[in-house]
């Protein structure tokens, strides 16, 4: 009798001692370890709740193993009319020991707090705080790329990158902005223009074959030596190019010739009539797009804006931009898609200075010495999506995303100029300047792989001064032909089975 009590009581405190566990387990199950959510791996949103899921599963599954093991061995002791205590299982321990070890390992990722930037306090949209560019740093998780000269062949053409470097050294690939751009050398005087307005990393790719070599090392000295504020020595880096059935008889080295003051007395090598030019006389082709790849690969930033040496960029804007990167609010947190940001393009009057301001661009564009770019050449090759709304909206202080438009519709054929990264799609180096729509293959591609054009509200580029019109030349007209030609009967074909079709997308 006394025996039967003692398994009846033993019985019972077992049944306690189960539902003790079961309720232990629900309450741990429902709540998570405290200050736990999840691992953020990137600053993706999705992958984010993808992993918390992933730990709550793993988690609720260790709990459930715990409580069916702790079933059988009261089911085995009842049966067995045993009085020992339960014994703990092997299985049961390991189950505990792997998720006391998980936990250690979540509570050591940033919390979501570290990662976001709702508290990124900037007080100066026309700098950057170090907050802000901790933030970046976070955000964009870009590489390093090295600052050294090559020589390097690409297809057909030689490539000195990192002919002369700017004095700016090493630059962090988050803290700022490359402006990319190309040219041959009697384009140079735009440099210091484009420059002061820049005040930031620019990477140039010099055209020059045969004896134009010669012209363009003495300009690249005269911009340096000569212009008595070192800002081309500070942030320009020149490239220099040409093709192999062009190599020029002699190539200064650097090394040499920068060692040595420029004679600053003359007129600047770069001031030349263009048809005297060793490219002209040669009637070659200007390989445009083999020059625009040229500066962007040799970009040291994430971010890069791939322009034309005559277009040049409102002030302080690279600051503002990455403050709005950093803030990282709608829609730039909440876009899926891959994006750029294209700037609005403007053309004044050459007898005018060029704006600095939003304000007094629209000042321009009233009394009309100011008109959307190659409003009188080809206007809807820029004719950028909400540009009415654009131009008569307020500056604000700070940037952000106006508008996110397509190139579809009456946008089709959109030349787009923008900000972007060294993952866009590079520009086809089959294609001449000459031939005309030498962007449009570029601009197909992005819109096949449904980019967001994420265009920016106070941000805009200005023609060198002087209004363009159209004017008649057959021959290029000709070379423009044949080029149209290539693209529909070579390029296109490629580009399809390389990227497929997407509706609305046309060159």
């Amino acid at each position: 009798m006394l025996g039967n009590r003692r398994n009846f009581i033993f019985r019972v405190s077992i049944v306690i001692n189960i539902a003790v566990l079961l309720y232990a387990a629900m309450h741990l199950s429902g709540n998570n370890a405290p200050g736990v959510e999840w691992v953020p791996i990137t600053v993706d949103g999705s992958e984010r709740t993808g992993e918390f899921r992933y730990i709550q599963d793993l988690r609720n599954e260790t709990d459930m193993r715990t409580i069916e093991s702790s079933v059988r061995n009261f089911e085995e002791s009842t049966s067995q009319k045993t009085t020992s205590t339960m014994p703990t299982t092997n299985k049961t321990t390991s189950s505990t020991a792997s998720n006391i070890e998980l936990e250690r390992k979540v509570s050591s990722v940033p919390s979501e707090s570290d990662l976001t930037n709702e508290t990124l306090d900037i007080v100066d949209e026309n700098a950057l705080s170090e907050s802000t560019l901790t933030r970046l740093r976070s955000l964009l998780a870009c590489t390093e790329k090295d600052f050294l000269p090559q020589t390097m062949q690409r297809g057909e053409f030689w490539i000195l990158k990192n002919y002369v470097r700017a004095d700016h050294g090493t630059v962090s690939c988050h803290e700022t902005v490359t402006y990319t751009t190309h040219a041959g050398f009697e384009f140079l005087d735009n440099v210091l223009p484009l420059v002061e307005r820049w005040m930031a990393p620019v990477s140039l790719a010099i055209h020059a074959p045969g004896a134009d070599m010669t012209p363009t090392v003495n300009s690249i000295r005269y911009l340096r030596d000569c212009l008595g504020n070192g800002l081309v020595r500070q942030y320009v880096t020149f490239h220099v190019f040409f093709m192999n059935k062009h190599i020029p008889s002699k190539i200064p080295d650097p090394a040499s010739f920068l060692g040595t003051p420029y004679n600053c007395t003359g007129t600047p090598p770069y001031i030349v009539n263009s048809s005297t030019t060793y490219m002209k006389q040669k009637k070659l082709l200007y390989p445009v797009n083999v020059a625009r790849n040229v500066a962007r690969d040799a970009a040291l930033t994430h971010f890069i804006l791939p322009s034309d040496i005559e277009l040049y960029p409102s002030p302080n804007l690279i600051p503002r931009f990455l403050n709005m990167i950093a803030r990282n609010a709608k829609p730039l947190n909440t876009s899926t898609k891959p994006r750029v940001f294209p700037i609005s393009i403007f053309e004044v009057d050459a007898k005018v200075n060029v704006p600095s301001t939003k304000i007094e661009l629209q000042h321009m564009l009233l009394n009309k010495t100011a008109i959307p770019f190659h409003k009188f050449v080809c206007p809807n090759c820029h004719n950028i999506p909400q540009g009415i709304q654009w131009m008569t909206a307020k500056e604000t202080t700070q940037m952000d995303v106006f508008h996110v438009g397509k190139r579809q519709g009456k946008f089709v054929h959109w030349e787009p100029i923008f900000i972007g990264t060294h993952q866009d799609p590079y520009y086809d180096e089959r294609l001449s300047w000459e031939g005309k729509k030498d962007k449009m293959t570029q601009g197909y591609v992005l819109c096949v792989k449904d980019y967001d054009f994420m265009i920016l509200n106070n941000a805009f580029l200005i023609h060198k001064p002087g209004i363009k019109h159209y004017k008649k030349d057959p021959k290029r007209e000709s070379i423009a032909g044949k080029q149209s030609s290539f693209v529909k009967n070579v390029i296109m074909p490629e580009l399809k089975k390389l990227y497929g079709n997407r509706s609305g997308c046309a060159l």
